[in-house]
Order: C-alpha cells, then sequence, then structure tokens
C-alpha cells in the first residue's frame, strides 16, 4: 500500500503529476503538440502561455528552430507532466495518442547506444555497407531527378519569358490600339492583321468589330467624320483594339506561325 501523503498542490490541482526522474531527457515541442492533436500550432502556444499565466502549469522555455520550409519559427518545450495538461485543455480525446507518442520517445532514450563491437561481424558489416550504398543511391536518383525538374523549370520560364513581358506590357495598359500600331507590336502588317482578325471573326468584311467581340472586352470602336469634297460630312467607325484584345491577338497569331511551321 502506498501511504505517500497526499500535498496541498495535489488537492488542490487534480492534473497528473510526474517526478523529475519520470521526465525524458527531451522535451516535447509545442510543434509536435499541435501535430498530435491535428490543431494550429499558434493556437497550442496561446493554450500554454494562458495555462502558464494562470499557473497551471510552468511556462516552458521558447527556443527557435528551422521548419520544413527552412524557415525559423519558436517552439516552447514543454514537459511530460505540462504536455498532458495542455492536450486535455485543446483535445482530451487526443490523450492516448499522447500517451503513445511519450513512450516512443522513452524507448528511444532507453535504447542502447550502438555496439561498435558488433562491426567484427562480417555480417552486420556487409549489412551496414549494403544500407549506406542503398541510401547513397537514392539519394543521387532524387538528386537527378530534382535536378532535370529544375531544368525544365529554367526552360520553361524562359520560353515564358517573352509571353509574360508581352503581357505585363499590354494588360495592365488601358491603351487602345488602331489596326496598324497593333499590327506593328505583334510582328505584322495592317492589311495582313485585318485579314487574320475577318478569318477568326473579329470583324466584318468592312472591318468594323462584331458587336460580341466589343462586349467581350477585346475590341472597341471610334466614331468620327471626314470632310468628302463633294458629299459633304462622312461619318466613319475605326475599329480598335483594347489590351486584353491585343493579348488574345497576339497568342492566335503566335499560335498560327506554329501551325505554320509544322
Amino acid at each position: 500500500m502506498n501511504n505517500s501523503p497526499i500535498t496541498q498542490e495535489q488537492r488542490t490541482n487534480p492534473a497528473p503529476h510526474f517526478l523529475q526522474s519520470q521526465n525524458v531527457a527531451r522535451k516535447m515541442s509545442s510543434q509536435e503538440i499541435a501535430d498530435l492533436v491535428s490543431a494550429r500550432h499558434d493556437s497550442v502556444k496561446r493554450t500554454i502561455e494562458r495555462l502558464a499565466e494562470k499557473g497551471v502549469i510552468q511556462l516552458p522555455p521558447l527556443v527557435e528552430v528551422k521548419n520544413h520550409l527552412g524557415q525559423t519559427v519558436e517552439q516552447y518545450q514543454v514537459c511530460k507532466r505540462d504536455s498532458f495538461v495542455v492536450v486535455a485543455q485543446l483535445s482530451p480525446e487526443f490523450t492516448a495518442r499522447l500517451v503513445d507518442r511519450w513512450q516512443e520517445l522513452e524507448e528511444q532514450t532507453a535504447k542502447p547506444a550502438f555496439d561498435i563491437s558488433t562491426l567484427n561481424d562480417p555480417k552486420v558489416l556487409l549489412a551496414l555497407l549494403t544500407d549506406n550504398v542503398r541510401k547513397v543511391v537514392a539519394l543521387e536518383a532524387d538528386n537527378t531527378e530534382l535536378s532535370k525538374e529544375n531544368h525544365e523549370l529554367e526552360v520553361k520560364v524562359e520560353q515564358d519569358a517573352p509571353k509574360v513581358a508581352f503581357h505585363d506590357m499590354v494588360v495592365v495598359s488601358h491603351k487602345k490600339y488602331n489596326a496598324a500600331q497593333a499590327a506593328k507590336i505583334i510582328g505584322t502588317g495592317r492589311t495582313r492583321l485585318l485579314q487574320f482578325m475577318r478569318q477568326k471573326g473579329w470583324v466584318t468584311r468592312s472591318n468594323e468589330p462584331y458587336q460580341a467581340k466589343i462586349e467581350a472586352g477585346l475590341l472597341d470602336v471610334k466614331l468620327g467624320t471626314f470632310e468628302h469634297p463633294i458629299d459633304g460630312t462622312i461619318p466613319t467607325c475605326s475599329t480598335l483594339i483594347t489590351g486584353k484584345g491585343l493579348t488574345k491577338l497576339e497568342a492566335l497569331w503566335r499560335e498560327r506561325d506554329a501551325d505554320l511551321l509544322a
């Protein structure tokens, strides 16, 4: 029978207590706790700070570590006893998972160090060498694949650079272009561009824009007049190409060039 007296702290604080000797040498980070209970790390940190303010747990040390993205983040290093209090506050249903995790950590700590004398056994030495060779081969394969992906990405960035530059130059602009200006930007002549626009159903046979293209924001019209020496004032309608329309036309023109080269 255990006749150890119950302390005043145990009467007032029902949370489980562990002797210092019961704690493994390492602590459990607040990020590990967050992963165990499927919670946000910042929520776990706030819970730790709130419990520490109430005196339920001691405020654990805060350390800076690198996450999987290489970013420096701050994590609390929580002792075993306090980790149970935090999990009970966050998600009591995950207590069993926390117990399993601490058992893993304690087993890792209790595991004896590698016995170097086993290297005298040729079978052990061969197994270690084989395992290391396998790891090196796998690492080289990963590096080769990564290098290939990086090269493909660099090629794509280089290929897309003119498209990106053209898009940034045209789309951000609110300017509207006449057929001659648009043709010069695309790299062709006015007559050829208008013929192409007629083929694509952008303008009529008289080079006036179709209403659907105007409503789509691809084209616009400029109405005007000119004085005919005989007929007098005559209304005019000039087709204008918006930045959005010019980007679309340029893409269609590139497809046309690709089809011609195929």
